[in-house]
């Protein structure tokens, strides 16, 4: 199943907007007190440096592994045809609740300023034990929104730790933003030619949906998944693989095979990957990434970005070189820590585009920061009496703009939520 070209049905596209405008719900958290301690402006990251060496840059470079054809043909003779996101939407049987029917605990979760516009809370039940760590959406896919017929949100969730647990994505139906519902897929690499598969056990703290592919963080790199190649499970058992009667998938209906990956080539030099994001401002579209660097932490994290290929035999995946790495095409140093979310967007006239960095709560915070920096300079969103720096997310997720809608999607804690990109600028100060 292929998507549809940017040329796609200008009247679905105004529909869309007016569909998605609404007007802006009472989210704010006004139970929240902001400390005096955090007026203080200390973790003011800066202006961000530009990295100009060589070696520095080279050091972010990747390089792409596909994996065979034979490999992905294998394991499609063995669990059958497969299908595409319509499938999972069709299975959607977990709805997530407005925030009406949050509680408030779930609600403190939610930024001070700017609030929410639209904000929903996850199915208790199917969601314990699990972490967020990702978001994307049918506006990363195609810049009209729209993923065929559907506008989709696409979650991602990890379970245990690094090289010990598991990763899936929640698939949810948009069509209807008064009425969310989702199925999940499981994560998967094949292994043995394609006769079995193994779960990607890794946290997700960043995923990006662009064209047909699905780009996922891992402990050590990039996953590549395509969307038109989810396959069906056949036994639900705790089990991650093929069984004695089938495939099983720890007890989610559908997996989504890797296709490819990316590691980063910089050995000892190469950054701990953080999160993720699409930037469409750019030409070509581009990934942009972040280096994870512990909250309150001295150390300075990177920010740098990769083209996407404009290769039409290469929808999805990254550019490369001669050499066939992918090399970073702009690189910064900045002084913040804790980076959980990271946007790049360059406003229509602008000649050059902003970093928008969520950052997680400090030691004594009970909110997380979002500061828009450039090569000149900070601002971060503020709130209270104080005009205090500290009003995001209690537990800051990725960001991902909507490039149709102008909404910025992001999750904290167990609350998904969406604000217009235009209220984040309002509200720097």
């Amino acid at each position: 199943m292929k998507h549809r070209g940017r040329h796609r049905r200008r009247k679905q596209g105004r529909a869309v907007r007016a569909f998605l405008a609404g007007t802006a719900l009472a989210l704010t958290a006004a139970a929240t007190m902001i400390s005096a301690s955090q007026a203080t402006v200390g973790d003011n990251p800066g202006a961000l440096e530009p990295l100009t060496r060589a070696a520095e840059v080279r050091a972010l470079s990747l390089r792409e592994q596909m994996v065979p054809q034979a490999t992905l043909d294998e394991l499609a003779s063995g669990m059958g045809k497969p299908v595409g996101v319509r499938a999972v939407l069709e299975s959607a049987d977990r709805s997530l609740r407005a925030a009406s029917g949050c509680t408030a605990g779930e609600r403190t979760a939610l930024p001070v300023a700017p609030a929410a516009t639209r904000a929903y809370c996850w199915d208790a039940a199917d969601t314990r034990g699990w972490r967020a760590g990702a978001v994307t959406t049918s506006g990363d896919a195609d810049d009209d929104g729209w993923w065929n017929d559907n506008r989709v949100l696409l979650s991602g969730w990890s379970q245990g730790a690094d090289g010990r647990g598991l990763a899936r994505v929640a698939f949810v139906d948009a069509n209807d933003l008064g009425r969310l519902r989702y199925a999940s897929a499981l994560l998967v690499v094949p292994v043995d030619g394609g006769r079995d598969y193994r779960a990607l056990p890794s946290r997700l703290s960043g995923m990006v949906w662009y064209q047909d592919k699905l780009l996922v963080t891992a402990a050590d790199g990039l996953y590549v998944y395509d969307m038109n190649r989810v396959q069906r499970t056949t036994v639900d058992s705790p089990a991650v693989g093929r069984v004695a009667d089938g495939w099983s998938a720890h007890g989610q209906r559908f997996v989504l095979p890797a296709v490819a990956s990316y590691r980063l080539t910089g050995a000892s030099a190469a950054p701990r990957l953080g999160t993720i994001s699409l930037d469409r401002s750019t030409a070509p579209d581009s990934l942009v990434a972040s280096e994870w660097t512990p909250t309150d932490s001295d150390e300075h994290a990177r920010l740098w970005r990769y083209d996407f290929s404009k290769d039409p035999a290469r929808p999805g995946l990254l550019a490369t070189d001669a050499t066939g790495l992918v090399p970073a095409v702009e690189a910064y140093e900045t002084e913040a820590s804790g980076i959980k979310g990271l946007l790049s967007h360059r406003a229509a006239g602008a000649d050059r585009a902003d970093w928008y960095l969520g950052r997680t709560p400090g030691t004594n915070d009970r909110q997380g920061s979002l500061w828009r920096q450039d090569p000149e300079g900070a601002e971060a969103t503020r709130c209270g009496e104080e005009n205090a720096p500290r009003c995001w997310g209690t537990q800051v997720g990725p960001l991902s703009y909507w490039e149709a809608t102008g909404e910025v999607w992001s999750q904290s804690g167990r609350m998904l939520f969406a604000l217009p990109l235009s209220s984040i600028d309002s509200a720097l100060g």
